[in-house]
């Protein structure tokens, strides 16, 4: 199945009916995290977890993310992106802290369906909340060229990229 095949695919917050147990993408720490905390993040309001499912087979997740609010040092900024930001120490962001697809549906755009999702979610969001950024921690070089293809820009020397909220605006009305 690809993103492409099944339109009617949806991403909806995680539920005790989604098979965690069932979910693997591959990558160890993303899989146990799904499996044994996911869910106790979402209780506890440390991290809010969204899951992409068929509603056809509403329980098997084919791939999940997760936001929640951090803040970054200013020095931690690029200059190219400091005119865009408040002044203030810390600049207020939401983390994108992981997604992951199931390793059958790896590289069928299942990932920058989840990733559209986020944006949309975490701009929504900025609103209430104040957030200046969108900020993804990557998992290796791979998954920085992902983030990077969909307009991320890296900090120096990291796996840490961003994408501010200014420029999701612009893409969000521009799309209007």
């Amino acid at each position: 199945m690809s993103a492409t095949s099944s339109p009617d695919l949806k991403v909806e917050p995680l539920v005790s009916d989604h098979d965690r147990a069932g979910f693997s993408c591959g990558v160890e720490s993303l899989d146990r995290y799904l499996k044994t905390q996911a869910s106790q993040d979402q209780r506890r309001k440390a991290n809010g977890v969204f899951v992409l499912i068929d509603p056809q087979q509403p329980n098997t997740v084919l791939g999940y993310y997760t936001l929640c609010a951090t803040a970054l040092p200013q020095g931690e900024v690029p200059a190219v992106l400091r005119k865009l930001i408040p002044r203030y120490p810390l600049v207020s962001a939401t983390l994108l802290g992981r997604l992951a697809i199931a390793s059958g549906q790896q590289k069928t755009g299942l990932g920058a369906l989840l990733l559209a999702d986020a944006v949309r979610r975490a701009y929504a969001s900025a609103a209430s909340v104040g957030s200046s950024m969108l900020v993804v921690d990557a998992f290796g070089e791979r998954a920085a060229g992902f983030y990077e293809a969909h307009g991320f820009l890296r900090l120096p020397e990291s796996l840490r990229l961003v994408l501010p909220m200014a420029t999701i605006e612009k893409l969000t009305l521009s799309a209007s």
